[in-house]
């Protein structure tokens, strides 16, 4: 039997009081087909509602993408995720205490995934000790409503950890560039992998279902195994998306120096304008020490890397991105998640 189905379909799988879970950057891994057919059945039906909503990174555009599909009053009960702010309706929803939400260091929820995936009680990890998500503090919780401790103080030979502990996933969200008649996904132009493995894996261990987003089907058989990577045991469904609901990034929808597939020439790369920002970062970069790693977040810590690149040092050091990106330059704005591959560090 084909895995096959329309994004309509799909969004009739996911039931009322689900843990949705998805693997997701900005937009980057996120299925918009998908999940604008679950939006349009819930301004429909009144269905699926009372979702609880997990993602690691941020989620949406600012605008009408990505977590804005799901935020509406009603659909989701729980938020649980390391940011929210690119989806400003839903991080509505959180100031009007209109839903429960959590915000958990971003790895910690990627380690989460495995945790659930191998059966593990959650993750045990000093990550977040003495800030916010300590549960002598807020516990993670940040709308009023928000009351459950899914964060607990324990203590091991006589040290302090945080267990953060698992919980089902009944539903994964998670894309790929193509898959084959048995759902083996390749991920050949995402701009990365992220964690859509082990949030698969996490979905069929709590038996439930894999929902993948793809650009198109191949007959069985015809991948380079090594090109696999997400076997197709772990994905149910595959829904083909429409290219404009498959973008790369936030502002991309597809350039092949953010998936590795070229490597950008660093001239290319626009020099940032003269303002405060870029001044800010060139007193950063005046910090770097030759054959140093260097780890970028997003904002103006992205401009570091173009002010290297356009004083010719980017050589000198290697960069990273807070989520796991090793060589290169990042893209600024809406493109930081992903180093536009110019030496091929790995």
């Amino acid at each position: 039997m084909s895995k096959v189905i329309t994004a309509e379909q799909a969004a009739e799988l996911i039931k009322d009081g689900d843990i949705v879970g998805a693997s997701v950057m900005g937009l980057a891994g996120w299925p918009e087909e998908v999940a604008i057919a679950v939006e349009e059945r819930f301004l429909k039906t009144g269905h699926p509602r009372d979702l609880t909503f997990v993602h690691s990174c941020t989620c949406g555009d600012h605008k009408s993408k990505g977590a804005t599909h799901f935020a509406h009053e009603g659909m989701v009960k729980r938020l649980i995720c390391g940011h929210t702010g690119a989806s400003n309706e839903m991080a509505s929803l959180v100031e009007q205490n209109k839903i429960e939400c959590y915000l958990l260091p971003q790895g910690v929820i990627c380690q989460l995934w495995r945790a659930i995936a191998s059966r593990k009680p959650g993750v045990i990890t000093k990550v977040g000790l003495g800030t916010y998500v300590d549960p002598r503090l807020q516990g993670g919780k940040i709308s009023p409503r928000t009351k459950e401790d899914i964060v607990h103080l324990i203590e091991l030979d006589g040290e302090e950890w945080l267990f953060y502990k698992k919980f089902p996933i009944n539903v994964a969200l998670i894309r790929g560039t193509y898959a084959d008649e048995h759902g083996n996904l390749t991920m050949e132009k995402e701009m990365g992998i992220l964690e859509a493995l082990y949030l698969a894996m996490a979905a069929k261990n709590s038996g439930g279902i894999v929902i993948a987003q793809v650009l198109g089907v191949a007959k069985a058989h015809t991948f380079n195994p090594k090109n696999v990577r997400v076997p197709g045991v772990l994905v149910d469904y595959i829904v083909i998306a429409k290219p404009e609901n498959h973008m790369q990034t936030e502002v991309t929808l597809y350039n092949p120096a953010l998936s590795g597939e070229i490597k950008a020439p660093l001239e290319q790369i626009p020099s940032l304008p003269l303002d405060a920002r870029k001044i800010i970062a060139r007193r950063a970069a005046m910090e770097l020490a030759p054959n140093t790693v260097i780890n970028l977040g997003i904002g103006i810590p992205a401009g570091v890397a173009s002010v290297a690149a356009e004083e010719g040092v980017i050589d000198q050091v290697t960069m990273t991105t807070e989520l796991g990106n090793f060589g290169g330059v990042p893209a600024y704005g809406g493109g930081f998640r992903r180093l536009v591959q110019q030496r091929g560090d790995y």
